[in-house]
């Protein structure tokens, strides 16, 4: 459940909350994936430190054993070196186990949040689009768990160029020391570009999320689009969001290459140096031949632990931007108020008491436990704002006298529906989108099915109500898709049952049915079910044992469907 309404006063999120929940959300998948991560860290280093000494024990073989023409040597050395690679190997391969453990687990716990959070009862109040908040549980979940995974390759391979700066010093303080000052400057002349990838990253981030909503939302609206003939408007609108995003990925591209690119072209020439400084040595007597392969080895081995360590920065801030986007729809407050009060099992009586807002003006009614209730209210976006109301669990709104937003979610449902005038089907079958938690027995979905006209619906196909339905109900009729919602909807069996238009998009003698059937599933002599149609439908008002009308935003008629037809506002509202 999601409204697009900014959050009210006092629901907000700290901003300082804001500023420092995407570290913490980055440093959570290490501090929850302690033990993997220590073994991942520890193995991926000790991999790391083998492939170092890799050519330190080649530089070592040749200056012990074949410069000396020592077979024991050769042959200590030659296992030496097989016992360097099993090492290296497996500890590359268990470690890594370890690293894509991590990452799955941690990518499974927080898209699990992010999908707790957009099913909570109380809903989420956020202004992200459908498609948005998918984008947030594939590649930002991504950007963020495999920055888990850079940090852990990242320290390994810090560790490796200490040890390379460490067999340089002992071959030569001079190139010791180049490599201790000169590694360093290489990261910090990358990490310049930083910031660019960081707000170009976070900028592709949300144009992309963007499109996909938007996208998401066209095909839903779909059959909508082609019925008012709308598609071509809507194809712009997307190639125009489409474009920005496509723009924004290629600057975002260009950034990431540019700082790959730099960090290449220092790390080669920084090593070209060293390498050279070697030859120069060597040709000098001041180090052995043996020492001279030691430190080109290394020169062609660090190119890769320095490119690792150089492109963190560009990988840090790419997560950080997606921890943002996650941590901040978590942090969403929700929609709905809610408290931790009850209500006894008997039928409640509703009451709204001075209703007011943008459309609303001190609307009060009271029903009694078994009335059957019309309001004709004069302007969909009156009618849509006294929905809210019910959704949002308004405090001048009380059941029994206890205001709805005290009352908790198990308790509203337990007592009270509201079923909106958009209709939302889910993949399944016809009988799970009717009836999601199996509580009717044949009998009783037979008779919801014919008291909202879905039994023609159900008829249709031979499967009945085992009937696939697809996501949203796209093989539906508008009429059809109404139907089953307001079967739906009776088939809860609520105390009290608020219902929106729904009969909006049937023909005239189904909709005389349905009214019909209402009545005679929830208001047969001696029951205490409520039920408020908003409606101006004169079938479904016809049915009702008062109706009030509700122009400007208040009560200015009550009465008896028959009576308030002699009434000049009322029949210019609902006879027209």
């Amino acid at each position: 459940m999601t409204t697009r309404r900014s959050p009210r006063p006092g629901r907000s999120a700290d901003p300082a909350l804001a500023r420092t929940a995407p570290w913490r959300l980055l440093l959570r998948g290490v501090t929850r994936n302690k033990a993997r991560m220590t073994g991942f860290l520890l193995l991926l280093t000790l991999w790391q430190l083998c492939e170092t000494l890799v050519p330190v024990m080649i530089g070592l073989i040749i200056d012990r054993a074949v410069a000396t023409s020592d077979w024991q040597e050769l042959a200590l050395g030659g296992a030496g070196l097989v016992l360097l690679f099993g090492v290296l190997s497996y500890s590359y391969r268990f470690g890594s186990r370890l690293g894509f453990g991590v990452v799955q687990r941690e990518r499974h716990r927080i898209r699990t949040e992010i999908a707790r959070h957009a099913l909570d009862a109380r809903g989420v109040r956020t202004d992200a689009l459908t498609g948005e908040t998918l984008s947030l549980t594939t590649s930002d979940t991504d950007n963020v768990v495999f920055a888990v995974r850079s940090l852990g390759y990242s320290l390994a391979a810090a560790a490796s160029l200490a040890l390379s700066a460490w067999v340089l010093l002992g071959v030569h303080v001079g190139l010791g020391l180049v490599v201790l000052i000169g590694v360093p400057a290489v990261m910090a002349a990358v990490q310049v570009l930083t910031p660019v990838v960081s707000r170009r990253t976070r900028n592709q981030q949300a144009d992309a999320a963007r499109a996909t909503g938007i996208a998401t939302d066209l095909v839903r609206g779909l059959r909508v689009l082609q019925g008012i003939g709308a598609e071509d408007q809507a194809a712009l609108r997307y190639r125009r969001v489409s474009r920005q995003a496509r723009i924004a990925g290629i600057r975002g591209a260009d950034s990431q290459g540019a700082m790959l690119g730099l960090t290449t072209l220092l790390s080669m020439a920084f090593l070209a140096l060293v390498a050279f400084l070697a030859g120069d040595l060597a040709l000098a007597g001041e180090i052995t031949v043996g020492e001279l392969v030691m430190v080109v080895g290394l020169s062609q081995y660090l190119a890769e632990p320095i490119e690792v360590v150089g492109g963190i920065g560009a990988q840090v801030a790419q997560a950080h931007a997606s921890a943002g986007r996650v941590a901040g729809y978590l942090a969403g407050p929700p929609l709905v108020e809610t408290g931790a009060r009850t209500l006894p099992a008997t039928g409640a009586v509703l009451r709204l008491e001075s209703l007011t807002g943008r459309h609303l003006s001190d609307l009060s009614v009271l029903s009694r436990p078994g009335e059957l209730l019309g309001l004709a209210i004069e302007g969909p976006a009156c009618a849509g704002e006294l929905m809210d109301a019910f959704a949002t669990g308004s405090a001048s709104i009380t059941l029994d006298g206890v205001p709805l937003d005290e009352l908790s979610i198990p308790a509203r449902r337990a007592h009270l529906v509201a079923g909106p005038h958009h209709v939302d089907l889910f993949e399944g079958t016809l009988r799970s989108n009717i009836d999601p938690t199996l509580a009717l027995d044949d009998d009783e979905l037979h008779v919801t099915l014919s008291a909202s006209a879905a039994a023609d619906v159900a008829a249709l196909d031979p499967a009945g109500t085992d009937r696939p339905v697809t996501s949203d109900g796209a093989a539906y009729s508008g009429g059809q898709r109404q139907r089953i919602a307001l079967a739906r909807a009776l088939a809860s069996r609520a105390p009290i049952l608020v219902l929106h238009d729904p009969t909006t998009a049937v023909d005239a003698v189904t909709e005389h049915r349905i009214a019909a059937g209402i009545r005679d599933l929830r208001h047969r002599p001696g029951s205490r079910l409520t039920t408020w149609l908003v409606t101006c439908s004169p079938a479904l008002l016809a049915q009702c044992d008062r109706v009030l009308l509700i122009r400007d935003g208040k009560v200015t008629a009550e009465g008896a469907h028959r009576d308030l037809a002699t009434e000049p506002d009322y029949r210019e509202l609902v006879l027209r």
